[in-house]
């Protein structure tokens, strides 16, 4: 390791510097840094900046959507243009590790005293880990919520949904307003075949079902409770929705936001968007509901579950500034870093109990839905493995079938567990 980067100010450093003042000016070196969501921007940008301007380094970040980052890294990876730092995602992350297309960060870890693997969410750090090694850094965690338009409950005569409601009721609600607003072209809910992480996953789960067993080596869309649950969802929440081709073309929060749908799951990364909508006043969020196994009228451990998942910070292998781009990691993941991306509203904290400022980073709109479960739900990992990509892509297509009639939802999910598990198979 270069003693250059000893040099850098990281993690506690880098926050006694900016308490103190000791800012200095120019830059003579640019970490490039790559991300796929405009949301985050701002946030990011501004930790960054303070970070880069102790250490005359500049940071400049590039913005794409989703479809775009992936083909860029791509391209990057076969030309050796890759950016210095950017996210990495539980879909695409082993597929890198396996290419040595990201950089080593043990050696940086063990040298820096503000970076310990230990304060963050393990199933975030298992992600990126391969072989003992670790490739990237927890940037944050994701939960999921309920979004409620206001506007609509209140034209229909609907009281607003609470945090002590099941998907029953969740149901029920929807299939109510799409009733009532049908000559308006207005529908209860939204919930489309690549509703994965922010849909369908987290009733599989709470109905005791699984996407892949826990040793990654099997589907478990042929498992009973996946099949029940994928029949609720055909049966009870699709009626209540707009049709397939409709979701296809257009995202939830669109809908939502524009009035045609009631309630929408939604990913607790969303929140900034829905603040600073023009309508804002219009959106509130609810705990994710829960699964009334047991018909007792409450919510008891293990019935209410939210699918999570992790970002993380990575370095490309052939960066030429790799002390530099390690040193604006361990200050955008440190505590006091991630602390500060809670407060500014950017996401929830990858470091364990950095994520409450989160829950009132956006004024009078109450985010507490997306943190309040974690001590009343339980968090399971996104469902993972090698080739995640693949059999994710599958879902999103072989599904549509089954969402335009669900009675062919049980044929359709055994189906997919048996091309699941030759992808699986291959890995």
């Amino acid at each position: 390791m270069a003693k250059r980067w000893q040099k850098l100010l990281t993690g506690s450093a880098f926050l006694a510097a900016v308490l103190a003042g000791t800012m200095t000016a120019g830059a003579a070196t640019t970490v490039s840094v790559a991300i796929w969501d405009n949301n985050q921007l701002s946030g990011l940008q501004e930790i960054a900046d303070e970070w880069a301007e102790q250490n005359d380094v500049t940071v400049d970040f590039r913005v794409m959507d989703w479809s775009t980052y992936w083909t860029m890294l791509e391209a990057g990876a076969s030309g050796g243009d890759m950016p210095d730092v950017f996210w990495m995602h539980s879909a695409n992350a082993q597929k890198y590790m396996d290419a040595n297309l990201l950089l080593p960060l043990d050696d940086y870890i063990a040298a820096d005293d503000a970076i310990d693997l230990e304060n963050y969410f393990q199933g975030i750090n298992e992600l990126y880990n391969k072989d003992g090694v670790q490739y990237a850094i927890p940037k944050d965690h994701d939960t999921i919520a309920a979004v409620y338009n206001k506007a609509v409950f209140d034209k229909y005569g609907l009281e607003y949904p609470t945090d002590d409601w099941t998907w029953e009721e969740y149901a029920q609600i929807a299939q109510e307003i799409a009733e009532k607003g049908k000559d308006d072209n207005v529908y209860g809910t939204y919930l489309n075949t690549g509703s994965n992480q922010s849909g369908w996953y987290n009733i599989v789960y709470a109905m005791g079902g699984e996407i892949i067993s826990e040793d990654k080596t099997k589907s478990g869309l042929d498992n009973e409770n996946t099949i029940k649950a994928m029949q609720f969802v055909g049966d009870q929440i699709l009626p209540a929705c707009p049709t397939q081709d409709s979701m296809a073309n257009t995202p939830g929060d669109t809908m939502l936001m524009s009035g045609r749908i009631g309630i929408y799951l939604e990913g607790s990364w969303m929140a900034k968007s829905y603040y600073e909508a023009d309508n804002s006043a219009d959106f509130a969020f609810v705990e994710i509901p829960y699964y009334d196994a047991d018909g007792n009228g409450q919510c008891d451990p293990g019935e209410r579950v939210t699918i999570y998942n992790g970002l993380g910070w990575s370095i490309a292998a052939n960066s030429k500034v790799p002390d530099e781009a390690w040193g604006l990691i361990s200050a955008l993941s440190c505590e006091a870093g991630q602390i500060r991306q809670s407060e500014l509203g950017v996401t929830m904290a990858g470091y364990i109990g950095c994520s409450e400022p989160f829950s009132s980073a956006f004024g009078d709109m109450d985010m507490s839905g997306f943190t309040k479960v974690e001590e009343d739900g339980v968090l399971v990992f996104r469902p993972y493995s090698k080739y995640s990509a693949r059999w994710e892509d599958d879902f999103t297509q072989e599904f549509i079938d089954a969402w335009n009639d669900p009675s062919l939802m049980e044929e359709t999910c055994l189906r997919l567990a048996e091309s699941m598990n030759a992808i699986l198979a291959e890995e």
